[in-house]
């Protein structure tokens, strides 16, 4: 698959970011840069950048003398990043729905309609859809720094969406969960949408836990 684009280096990313966070890329093996490149029809320079960049937002870590890896898909990374999750992502969109206007109220039901038609096998999408959902219900905060840390945690998160939405009900409650969010938030009920949201958080890792415990079994 060749990639002709003006930003080559930001295609690269977005394409090894997906393959990343749908498990596509084995973990505790060195990427062969090499072949990676000649697949994608680029440069290594184009894929070093994203390498790099890839590396910032905590998807993948650089060895000495041995290369990138694709950190391991475990119980230990869910627990953290969804512990940071909860004690900061509620909180901000609860804030965030004091400061909504028209405008984010459309971008967020745009993207909850989008989330909601991706269909069962369409793993390649949902994650990112997931994402898009909860960072608009954040966004209207307007405070960049707050965001972007949010924004990596759900990205990071995305490994562990299609995991958990895996055994059957899990989207039909997402859905429940996620309308309902979405309509406290849009009526600017600030506490109750900072509650919603750290249950549906916290059920999320308590489900994550279960999961892990029986593969472990």
């Amino acid at each position: 698959m060749s990639i002709i684009a003006k930003t080559l280096s930001e295609q690269v990313y977005m394409l090894v970011r997906d393959r990343i966070l749908l498990n596509e890329l084995p973990a505790n093996h060195p990427i062969r840069q090499d072949a990676l490149a000649k697949e994608l029809g680029v440069s290594k320079i184009p894929l070093r950048e994203a390498f790099a960049r890839l590396e910032r937002d905590g998807l993948l870590q650089s060895i000495t003398n041995r290369g990138f890896f694709v950190y391991p898909f475990s119980a230990t990374e869910a627990e953290e990043v969804y512990a940071l999750r909860l004690k900061i992502e509620p909180e901000a969109v609860g804030r965030a729905a004091l400061k909504v206007t028209d405008e984010d109220k459309k971008k967020a039901l745009a993207a909850l309609h989008a989330l909601d038609k991706a269909g069962p096998n369409d793993k390649s999408v949902v994650g990112s859809l997931n994402r898009d959902f909860h960072m608009s219900l954040v966004r209207p905060l307007r405070q960049q720094t707050t965001i972007s840390i949010i924004e990596r945690l759900n990205m990071i998160a995305e490994r562990y969406v299609h995991k958990h939405l895996e055994p059957a009900g899990r989207r039909k409650r997402a859905k429940k969960e996620h309308t309902e969010m979405f309509e406290a938030w849009s009526a600017g009920q600030s506490k109750v949408v900072e509650n919603m949201v750290y249950d549906h958080i916290a059920t999320t890792l308590d489900d994550l836990r279960g999961q892990f415990d029986s593969d472990n079994a």
